[in-house]
């Protein structure tokens, strides 16, 4: 039990912060999922973000980890449940507000493929898929999500 005083505003912010709780075998992989939320997706109030936003930014957060414990000879792809469409290497990835995320790339023989989903519907299971160019550096794509995400947090207004 938490026995540290709050004030109101400190108990109302931390009630609105996003938590992200894993339990693994591997003492080394739970650490390495063991990360703070970025001040990108925390820092606005769950309550202001619609459904589509706040799905998005928890895939990001989560293909970035993914791609952290990927090796220099593969890249994420993304595979989903019910369908026949087999797996999406990542390329880009975006939301409709209010409760659209949208996934844009290729299959692995290189056919061009986007997947478009409601939130409600929305899972997802990450892969890792040899690089599409042997000799090219693996394609980062949670990298840059989560970079995009920290400049939109920094041109944004303030929230209180």
């Amino acid at each position: 039990m938490d026995n540290e005083i709050k004030t109101a505003a400190e108990a109302y912010e931390a009630a609105a912060l996003p938590r992200r709780y894993e339990v693994h075998i591997d003492p080394e992989e739970a650490r390495a999922q063991d990360q703070q939320v970025p001040r990108a997706v925390g820092g606005k109030p769950m309550a202001q973000k619609s459904a589509a936003q706040w799905a998005y930014e928890r895939i990001v957060l989560y293909l970035k980890t993914f791609e952290e414990q990927l090796d220099g000879d593969h890249e994420v792809a993304m595979g989903f449940t019910g369908a026949d469409a087999g797996v999406l290497r990542i390329v880009g990835m975006g939301y409709f507000d209010p409760d659209i995320i949208t996934f844009y790339g290729a299959d692995p023989v290189g056919g061009k493929m986007q997947h478009i989903q409601h939130v409600s519907q929305l899972n997802v299971i990450l892969r890792a898929l040899p690089k599409a160019e042997k000799d090219a550096a693996p394609n980062r794509i949670g990298f840059r999500l989560v970079q995009d995400l920290e400049n939109d947090a920094e041109h944004s207004p303030a929230t209180t």
